[in-house]
């Protein structure tokens, strides 16, 4: 009768090494995707980093640009301002 004893525990034995494998195999799996999500997430880091950067830089340009735009404006009404003046000159001179 002990070899009825003996059976039950070696096949409990056996599905307990199983499943202890299948455990340390389903780590090992959650360790290297871990691994391959931190790196996945360093890239996009550096990405979104450099996007900001790159931003950054945009919007100075734009600044720039935008003040640029406004000086030429200025200037532009200026000069239109001093060419009316000589046009009205040059009226009052062919007038006479």
């Amino acid at each position: 009768m002990a070899s009825s004893v003996e059976k039950p525990d070696i096949d409990t034995l056996a599905s307990l090494e199983q499943r202890i494998s299948r455990a340390v195999e389903l780590v090992g799996s959650l360790r290297q995707e871990n691994k391959d999500f931190s790196a996945l997430l360093e890239t996009a880091e550096a990405e979104r980093d450099a996007a900001r950067k790159e931003s950054a830089v945009v919007h100075q340009n734009t600044e720039a640009l935008t003040r640029e735009i406004e000086e030429l404006r200025n200037e532009r009404k200026q000069v239109r301002q001093r060419i009316e003046k000589l046009l009205g000159q040059m009226d009052l001179f062919s007038a006479t």
